[in-house]
């Protein structure tokens, strides 16, 4: 089953609102959008650690009503012909703020897949290291989150 790996970033845990969000496909294709966002819900942490790495990728600003039909056109291009895919995320948030983003409107062939269990934190460092990039960054975390997958079931093939 074809693995797409997701991050958000988002203004704060209290008040939160997405402002950006990245989905790599383990076949290394790639979906990022960053959207408009209420300044004053940021915490003080995404002000010094997120808001800096915005507006570094050409064409990744939308509008959020533009996320949601692009994000479906993205799945569906990258989906196997009547295959299922598995969203594959290591924080609630970023599940949530994923299906706020499509409007609920999760499609039948998407699973969710929680893998927080199955990142190795010392690869995902060694991917930041090896490409000279910032974690904080919805596509660099999907992409670290990627490399440093491990899948258990993998093992017995």
């Amino acid at each position: 089953m074809k693995k797409i790996f997701i991050d958000t970033e988002f203004t704060d845990f209290f008040d939160l609102h997405l402002i950006s969000i990245g989905l790599v496909s383990d076949e290394v294709e790639e979906f990022y959008a960053e959207v408009p966002y209420p300044d004053a819900s940021c915490s003080a942490f995404v002000r010094e650690a997120v808001i800096p790495l915005l507006g570094k990728i050409p064409g990744a600003a939308m509008a959020i009503d533009s996320l949601c039909q692009q994000l479906f056109a993205w799945l569906s291009a990258v989906r196997p012909e009547n295959s299922d895919i598995e969203i594959c995320y290591d924080y609630q948030f970023d599940w949530d703020l994923f299906i706020d983003a499509i409007d609920y409107q999760v499609p039948a062939w998407c699973r969710r897949r929680l893998i927080a269990s199955n990142i190795n934190e010392v690869l995902k460092y060694e991917f930041y290291m090896k490409h000279g990039l910032p974690q904080h960054h919805a596509l660099y975390d999907a992409r670290a989150n990627l490399a440093a997958f491990h899948d258990p079931e993998d093992d017995h093939q």
